[in-house]
């Protein structure tokens, strides 16, 4: 070794840059993320839109005309003084009465919002932006929640003064200020919200969309009539559990002794909703994408 020769310390690696990831930010930051995506994914979507359309449409539009039926008919019945129908009629009820079949085009809505992703294959990369797959339910859940609530209550409040207007021109119609009814109407619209997490949380178990629209149908519409088919008085107490009927009474202002009340009614069909989630995520969380 000569002289001039000196010893210089090794050269240190520079050490890597850290970049972060999903699983370092916070689960609030990940939720935020991903209701952002969730929201792009449903605007984004022609379905969506028109199951919206169409629950607005069979909501407004079908209560209007069972309201200018029944007065039709009443006209041609000749019975305007007849105070046994006149104290029997509910014309709160008559102009929600839309909803009997808007609640199947939110449901079908909230099938797709899952069953869609499994149908094109966009779930794998969903999850795999989303890996916390309990976030990814709740995002879904919240967005599709948000929307339906608004649609559903302009839809029923819509379809409410309509249909007054058009009893009140044979002075039948009725107002919000009334015994139940403000109760009534915003009972219709947070029931059409429930029906849209219901179908969410069937097309998260079913994942094929026809099977779970199949579904959706059989428990709300088939089940119901199948309770029928038991003998008295079971067929009353396992039909008022039917998550239709149990919906019914929530924008019910009349007692009907073959349902149950209101808050009955609610607490209910959350619990069909609650069980149905509870599998959702069991089985989102054990099967493959």
């Amino acid at each position: 070794m000569s002289g001039t020769d000196t010893m210089t310390p090794a050269a240190t690696a520079p050490e890597p840059e850290h970049f972060p990831t999903t699983h370092d930010k916070p689960t609030q930051s990940t939720l935020r993320a991903a209701l952002v995506s969730e929201w792009t994914k449903l605007r984004s979507v022609r379905s969506t839109v028109w199951s919206l359309v169409m629950t607005s449409a069979f909501t407004i539009g079908l209560g209007t005309l069972f309201c200018w039926a029944y007065l039709h008919r009443r006209e041609q019945r000749g019975d305007r003084q007849n105070a046994v129908r006149a104290l029997l009629f509910d014309p709160t009820a008559r102009s929600l009465n839309g909803v009997v079949l808007a609640q199947l085009a939110i449901g079908v809505l909230g099938v797709l919002v899952m069953s869609s992703e499994y149908t094109t294959g966009m779930i794998r990369t969903s999850l795999a932006a989303v890996p916390n797959r309990r976030v990814f339910l709740l995002a879904k859940t919240i967005v599709l929640a948000a929307v339906g609530l608004v649609v559903a209550m302009v839809s029923v409040f819509v379809a409410f003064f309509m249909g007054q207007a058009v009893l009140s021109g044979d002075g039948l119609g009725t107002s919000l200020s009334a015994d139940s009814v403000l109760r009534a109407v915003l009972g219709a619209g947070l029931y059409l919200t429930l029906i849209a997490l219901f179908g969410l949380a069937i097309g998260t178990i079913v994942r094929r969309t026809p099977g779970a629209i199949a579904t959706l149908f059989g428990i709300v519409l088939i089940l119901p009539l199948i309770a029928q088919a038991f003998p008295e008085p079971w067929d009353v107490r396992i039909g008022r559990l039917a998550p239709f009927n149990a919906g019914q009474a929530m924008f019910s202002v009349r007692y009907d002794p073959d349902l149950l009340t209101p808050t009955q009614g609610l607490f209910v069909f959350l619990g069909w909703i609650v069980l149905a989630y509870i599998i959702a995520m069991v089985t989102l969380s054990r099967r493959d994408a």
